[in-house]
């Protein structure tokens, strides 16, 4: 599933492209996505001029004049710019024609979504999202002041988007074996030192893996149509039986919350 970097990755190819254009025409090929594609959306957009491209945890905010569309890859999802006259293909489902470009929407498992937010709509999915990991309110003394009392394990605590967004189980790996702290350890025995820590590594994790164009998963591109390769710096991830980069030891696996956690059980001792 795209995480956070991925989806940065994305935002930032795409956006340079596109803002300041208007949709010349929408293009709706598949409707069934996880939400229904709205069925109004090509008339909605049609002749709008897009004015901001963000992103919020793992979704993408489209700011048009009158509202925003909200673009969520889901697990297979990825937004591409090819040329108006480009083919689609089976798994293509819309194209948002820009005149000079298109933006393309594919989705082989069709599990993302595309939604259109007016300006008082309360019904946005946003509405109950934790903190960016990379902005200044999420820092040692906050991840500290909201653990207190909790048992929930930090690894399993950190991919809760109520908590705090766009820590998938990658990102969340990586950032505890640079922590140096077990995965099963429960949010509330992290001190404040250990929450200094655990935030500075989980800011230059997901620093490193935008820099690197995200981590290549199935069916992950950017905007480009390049894949990213940060899946070559993994210390932990998906190494589960190979020699710790570190120590040597093996990386050992054991399932958390139904996910796969990769950790060095000498790096990283409970």
């Amino acid at each position: 599933m795209p995480e956070l970097p991925e989806v940065e990755t994305t935002r930032r190819g795409l956006a340079p492209h596109l803002i300041g254009h208007s949709v010349r025409r929408v293009s709706v090929r598949c409707a069934q996505l996880r939400q229904p594609v709205p069925p109004e959306l090509g008339a909605t957009l049609t002749g709008q001029t897009l004015r901001r491209l963000d992103r919020r945890a793992k979704y993408l905010l489209f700011g048009f004049d009158s509202g925003t569309l909200l673009a969520h890859l889901g697990m297979s999802g990825s937004l591409r710019l090819v040329r108006p006259d480009t083919a689609p293909e089976k798994h293509d489902h819309v194209d948002l024609d820009f005149g000079h470009l298109t933006l393309r929407y594919r989705d082989p498992r069709r599990f993302g979504m595309l939604l259109w937010l007016s300006p008082a709509d309360d019904g946005s999915p946003l509405r109950e999202l934790g903190p960016e990991p990379l902005e200044d309110a999420f820092n040692g003394a906050w991840l500290h002041r909201h653990t207190r009392g909790r048992k929930t394990p930090i690894k399993t605590w950190l991919m809760d988007n109520h908590n705090v967004v766009g820590i998938g189980n990658i990102y969340a790996a990586e950032s505890l074996f640079r922590a140096r702290i077990h995965p099963l350890t429960p949010a509330a025995q992290l001190g404040p030192r250990r929450c200094e820590r655990l935030v500075q590594c989980i800011r230059d994790t997901l620093a490193d893996a935008i820099a690197a164009g995200g981590s290549t998963l199935r069916d992950f591109v950017g905007g480009d149509g390049q894949p990213g390769y940060f899946q070559q710096q993994y210390f932990v991830y998906g190494r589960d039986g190979e020699p710790c980069r570190i120590c040597a030891q093996p990386i050992r696996r054991i399932v958390q919350a139904q996910r796969a956690t990769c950790f060095c059980a000498h790096c990283q001792r409970r």
